[in-house]
């Protein structure tokens, strides 16, 4: 795809009055003919205003693109990204930065596109969470791509699409005018929870898929692992809504789920994954604490799950089939209450046997929730060493008492704080100072370090 396909296509849209749920709103719907086109070519975009919270204006400029991309079975779809220009302007040297958010739930109201809005009513979107760590992605100068990777479907745990819409995301941002990026700019990937989850599926399709693109590494924080492992472990427990999201969402993409749930959940059940797939996160983990799936089954979950007309769904969610050819971060808390250790521990062996180059942090002291913000500067400033073109270290494990402990995880936390402020106040962002190689200030000191 080339910036004059982007051109000749691309239809420019006036900025929404008012925040509009996607199912209701024609901007994601793609004119006839769009399947014709290649993955990545921009079909229409808009300005949009974003807000803390739905609330607090985020003084930055910002645009949806619609772009064509493919599903998980290959055939032809839609999906949209909001880009954000960095504090200061593009220039020639900008990187751009995809976020993969932990969307983590199956109703629109989730979907970054919409929650990142203002005016927009998503109470209970860890996409608002996410906002208050990655706009310090924008004031080091980088622009940030925020995919819907789920989809209109919002089939989260789905295998493969979510690598596809990012992939795809990036294409349309980089061949977007406005957004003044250089078309082959150099580009990040980062996620965390459900967004690590989409962000690892985005560094296993690249190779084949959009190798042309130049992602110089990925971060993954707590990326799941093993999607069935997780289900069994929070199944019954605390957060038993996310693995019953994960059921809802699997089901609109596999029919052999939708026809196992028809034959083996009672209407109770039925009614339960219904439901859910009307809530945000929160909604569905408030509600749904301790809920068991196998109390709406006519057989344990387990002997359900194991079911031979399911095999083909299980093997198909596995992550680690595919060797990522980037460098990745992989942080990870030890006592995590949501994500087993143990399941990253064996994804990353896994990446490994295939000739991928992972740095693994094991955190002690943190759990899934506070792990996000902890490692917030030790993973931009990762990326910012794969963009100023900095050493790699060997690949290696450490288990850590925390990563505020390493150098590189406490530089940049005034730095996070000061953009957060300047969010939660409707500041201008401010762009950090800039050196000749086009990589922060802050950067050029921690390398001559």
């Amino acid at each position: 795809m080339t910036a004059e396909t982007t051109r000749a296509h691309a239809q420019s849209w006036p900025a929404p009055a008012q925040a509009v749920l996607p199912e209701l709103d024609p901007f994601y719907r793609p004119r006839s003919g769009y399947e014709r086109l290649p993955e990545g070519t921009l079909l229409r975009w808009r300005p949009v205003e974003l807000a803390a919270f739905g609330l607090i204006p985020l003084r930055v400029s910002a645009w949806q693109l619609l772009y064509r991309t493919t599903d998980l079975n290959g055939a032809a779809d839609a999906s949209v990204t909001t880009v954000i220009a960095p504090a200061g302007g593009a220039g020639a040297t900008t990187p751009l930065l995809s976020f993969q958010c932990a969307i983590d739930a199956i109703s629109s109201k989730a979907f970054p596109s919409y929650a990142l809005q203002r005016g927009s009513r998503a109470i209970g979107t860890f996409t608002h969470v996410e906002l208050l760590c990655f706009v310090d992605a924008l004031t080091r100068g980088w622009a940030i791509s925020i995919p819907d990777h789920e989809g209109m479907l919002g089939a989260w745990g789905a295998p493969r699409e979510p690598g596809h819409r990012a992939l795809d995301g990036v294409r349309a941002a980089l061949n977007f005018a406005p957004l003044g990026l250089d078309p082959n700019a150099q580009v990040g990937l980062w996620g965390y929870s459900g967004g690590g989850l989409a962000t690892s599926w985005a560094v296993e399709m690249a190779p084949t898929y959009a190798p042309e693109l130049d992602i110089v590494g990925a971060v993954l924080g707590s990326p799941v692992g093993d999607l069935l492992s997780t289900f069994h472990r929070l199944n019954g427990g605390l957060h038993a809504g996310l693995p019953t999201l994960v059921v809802a969402a699997l089901r609109r993409v596999y029919p052999a789920l939708d026809t196992v749930i028809g034959s083996h959940f009672n209407d109770d059940g039925r009614a339960v994954l219904d439901k859910a797939a009307l809530s945000t996160t929160a909604a569905a983990v408030l509600r749904l604490a301790r809920y068991n799936v196998s109390r709406h089954t006519t057989m344990p979950i387990a002997e359900v799950l194991a079911l031979e007309t399911l095999a083909a769904m299980i093997d198909d969610l596995a992550l680690g089939t595919s060797a990522p050819t980037v460098p990745l971060l992989v942080v990870q808390a030890v006592h995590d209450q949501i994500i087993a250790v143990d399941d990253i521990d064996a994804l990353v062996e896994r990446y490994r046997a295939h000739g991928a180059h992972v740095t693994y942090l094991r955190d002690r002291t943190s759990e899934h929730l506070s792990l996000l913000a902890i490692s917030t500067p030790l993973s931009l400033n990762w990326l910012a060493d794969r963009f100023a073109g900095a050493a790699l270290t060997p690949p290696r494990t450490r288990t850590v008492r925390s990563v505020l402990g390493l150098p590189a995880g406490r530089r940049g936390f005034a730095g996070l704080a000061r953009a957060a402020l300047q969010a939660l106040f409707a500041r201008p962002l401010t762009a950090a100072a800039i050196d000749r190689d086009g990589s922060t200030a802050a950067g050029a000191a921690r390398r001559a370090a």
